[in-house]
């Protein structure tokens, strides 16, 4: 019923080196949402992981495979894949990670708020209902701290900006543009955000269980966060005038 509401489904699972955890996410996310395609977009994994996206596709026709030269970030390896979706006639586009750490059980409550009209849905851990597991206390803070910070630069009311677990319909993919994103890392889940918000569409945060990766190495980095930071920053500055004018 929800399929035939919202239409084609593609959840895009960025890759490299997730050998270990592809199998499981992928029989989590056909279990889950059974009528969705997948499309594993690798970064040229040196683990092999590409290979094994390749075998599971062989056997199942709902699941593809966009092979990538080599690691380029996870804005470049998204934009890519929604090219594909899109260019493929996918109605709705999912964002989730390959590490376990968003539920896949999950997905049916992003993709049924779609349905009561939103054009992008993301999974929050920062509204109430929302909460993350194993995360150290330093790790939490950051992530609350950045979300904030990113709150008050940019004048969003997302409570997680930086959020990886969403979904957009394709008509807010097509309206927002995607020839100008150069972001990275986090920061390009805030420009995705922010871009949504300034083309007047409607964005709804919906609580989920975040899970720290059990297996394999988190893809953070103090280049990730230093991005997100310095663009942030520039984006609240120049946007500020703007803010300013509204609130006269």
């Amino acid at each position: 019923m929800m399929e035939q509401m919202l239409g084609r489904v593609l959840v895009i699972v960025p890759t490299y080196n997730e050998r270990d955890n592809l199998p499981m996410i992928v029989g989590r996310l056909r279990a889950s949402v059974p009528e969705a395609h997948l499309l594993v977009a690798d970064d040229n994994s040196p683990d092999g992981t590409g290979e094994v996206a390749d075998g599971i596709a062989a056997e199942d026709d709902h699941v593809h495979v966009l092979h990538r030269p080599g690691k380029q970030g996870l804005g470049a390896a998204y934009i890519a894949s929604f090219r594909w979706g899109l260019k493929e006639g996918y109605d709705v586009l999912v964002e989730i990670d390959a590490d376990g750490s968003h539920q896949p059980e999950e997905l049916p409550k992003l993709l049924k708020r779609l349905t009561r009209g939103a054009d992008l849905t993301i999974g929050s851990r920062w509204v109430p209902g929302g909460r993350v597991v194993n995360w150290p206390v330093p790790r939490e803070l950051l992530s609350r701290g950045a979300n904030l910070y990113t709150r008050l630069m940019l004048g969003m009311p997302v409570r997680d900006a930086t959020a990886g677990f969403r979904a957009y319909r394709a008509s807010t993919l097509e309206k927002i543009g995607l020839d100008n994103v150069q972001s990275q890392g986090y920061c390009f889940q805030v420009d995705m955000t922010l871009r949504t918000i300034r083309n007047g569409l409607r964005v709804a945060e919906v609580p989920i269980t975040f899970v720290e990766r059990t297996a394999g190495a988190s893809k953070m980095s103090r280049g990730v966060f230093v991005e997100a930071l310095w663009r942030v920053t520039v984006w609240g500055l120049t946007g500020l005038p703007r803010r300013l004018r509204r609130t006269r």
